[in-house]
């Protein structure tokens, strides 16, 4: 198997850290986001979408990290993607979540149109509108991730053990940290990642993220 990533890419990161956790036999190929290679030849013409990570395996290719993420769990028959019908069904509910309403406020609209050029609008007046929306919309659905899918008492997502996911909303919801997101107001969030972080590859994996937010450290972003 091929694993075609960039360290710094959000799901590139949860597919990664899902590899690690269990030794799985992957080959990592590093695309240059920063130089545009995704949008060229010949990774175009294996992703037509541009994008990573892409999972390669033998002719089969996903292109999706949610969909590498089940792949790679019921193909190594991993204990993070339960097959009991309804703890499966709010693994998916969850990563359905993550994707969409969270990841739009908080990745699309608040941290990448501050963080990536490419991303950034084309009026003072309209970066601020959708930024401050997306302010707006991150502290939401943090709120919903904080009181609802955590509260309190459990330490990760689903339950008492990290399924995928974890892997792929505590990748999202850490991108925040690039632009010095530190979560205060939400005790159960920043539990939460305590607990991912504690994973034995955690470190390793998430070095190029981390070094990306030492780099900004000092800048005005917009935070939640």
């Amino acid at each position: 198997m091929k694993l075609y990533m960039h360290p710094v890419s959000t799901g590139a990161r949860a597919v990664r850290l899902l590899i690690a956790e269990n030794n799985l036999p992957c080959e990592e190929v590093v695309v240059d986001l920063l130089s545009g290679e995704q949008h060229q030849a010949p990774y175009l013409s294996r992703n037509p979408s541009g994008l990573l990570p892409m999972l390669e395996d033998g002719d089969f290719r996903l292109t999706e990290t949610s969909a590498i993420l089940k792949y790679l769990a019921d193909k190594y028959d991993l204990a993070a993607y339960p097959k009991e019908l309804t703890q499966r069904a709010r693994v998916n509910e969850a990563m359905d979540w993550f994707n969409t309403q969270f990841y739009r406020d908080f990745g699309y609209a608040l941290v990448y149109p501050q963080m990536l050029p490419h991303a950034r609008r084309r009026t003072e007046a309209a970066q601020t509108e959708v930024v401050e929306l997306g302010q707006a919309g991150a502290r939401r659905w943090l709120r919903v991730l904080d009181e609802h899918w955590l509260g309190p008492d459990k330490s990760y997502v689903c339950g008492e053990a990290p399924t995928i996911a974890d892997y792929l909303g505590s990748a999202i919801v850490t991108l925040g940290e690039a632009i010095g997101c530190g979560f205060a107001d939400y005790p159960n969030v920043r539990r939460w990642l305590g607990n991912m972080k504690n994973l034995k590859s955690w470190p390793t994996v998430n070095q190029a993220l981390d070094g990306l937010a030492a780099s900004n450290h000092g800048r005005e972003f917009v935070r939640v």
